[in-house]
């Protein structure tokens, strides 16, 4: 029976999902049996533990690695990295160094996506342990950007002032620096208390990793839309940039239903050539530039002025 924490489910019926690189070093230290059919090779596994559909590492049986989503990651640099001149170009706009930083660390996350997804590194190396770690400390940080940025825009802290980026800065890197550690402890098993195997081992269960890249996440992203919603609608009065916020959510759960839905369903289809990840790109690059445009509406010189006064 999976209970809370679990990722067994996640790491045998969702393709490329990118923690389960940590737990195949664990069980690979620990209880190696367990690792069976296409997870039983290394040089060869595809992201996963046991799974019933992956994407075969390069250059094994005739992989060309996850190029689609190699290619949908290549394709979301270039447009993020547009996204942070844009931002930079309204030097005036409220909240311009706040958006810019969580734009920087999405742009950040993707090249880390490229390589821990990607079935380019062998799985077990410590080079894919590492980078998956620091993956998942870049998403548990990018996640309380997101949501600082709502709390930015609510205005109780002036943007851009040290009242601000000082708390902002020392939570991303509380995020980033946590859930970076709790995976390399899963990973490397330096200590048994957060990365230690739990029992059964198969049930690859971790709470505080659960928490961090599942649970943090999803709850961030709801507060960052319900306090955006009160801002646009209430504060300042409007609904056009309401169909933004609403837009960017939409595309966001979009995303997450193509990875864990559609992942498995197109890698059979496939034969192991694709899988949901390079559709989640590509929906969660289109979720924050469109988080872009709901910003630049909010931040016309004409509200600038009204609602937030200098």
């Amino acid at each position: 029976m999976t209970a809370f924490g679990d990722f067994a489910p996640l790491c045998t019926n969702t393709p490329s999902y990118p923690w389960c690189n940590l737990f195949y070093r664990q069980l690979q230290r620990n209880a190696s049996q367990i690792l069976t059919g296409p997870s039983a090779t290394p040089a060869s596994a595809p992201v996963g533990i046991n799974p019933k559909c992956g994407i075969p590492r390069l250059n094994h049986d005739g992989s060309i690695s996850n190029v689609a989503n190699i290619a949908a990651c290549g394709v979301s640099v270039l447009f993020v990295v547009l996204l942070i001149v844009l931002c930079n170009r309204r030097k005036a706009a409220v909240g311009r160094i706040e958006l810019r930083s969580f734009l920087t660390l999405y742009l950040l996350t993707l090249p880390l996506q490229l390589l821990s997804t990607g079935a380019l590194l062998a799985q077990g190396s410590t080079a894919l342990v590492v980078l998956t770690a620091v993956h998942a400390g870049m998403v548990a940080a990018l996640f309380w950007t997101l949501l600082a940025n709502a709390i930015v825009a609510t205005q109780v802290v002036e943007d851009g002032t040290l009242s601000s980026l000082i708390p902002f800065g020392i939570f991303t890197i509380l995020f980033l620096g946590v859930t970076t550690y709790v995976s390399l402890d899963i990973g490397l098993g330096v200590t048994q208390l957060i990365g230690g195997v739990e029992s059964p081992p198969e049930a690859l269960r971790n709470i505080p990793l659960f928490v961090l890249t599942s649970v943090w996440p999803a709850a961030a992203a709801f507060l960052y839309l319900v306090i955006m919603s009160y801002i646009v609608l209430r504060i300042l009065n409007e609904r056009r940039p309401m169909v933004y916020y609403l837009l960017a959510a939409l595309l966001f759960v979009l995303s997450q239903l193509a990875f864990f839905l559609l992942g498995r369903v197109l890698c059979t289809a496939s034969n192991q050539k694709v899988d949901g990840s390079f559709l989640a790109t590509v929906l969660e690059t289109a979720a924050v530039g469109v988080l872009y445009l709901a910003w630049k509406s909010i931040t016309e010189e004409s509200w600038d002025d009204e609602y937030y006064p200098s």
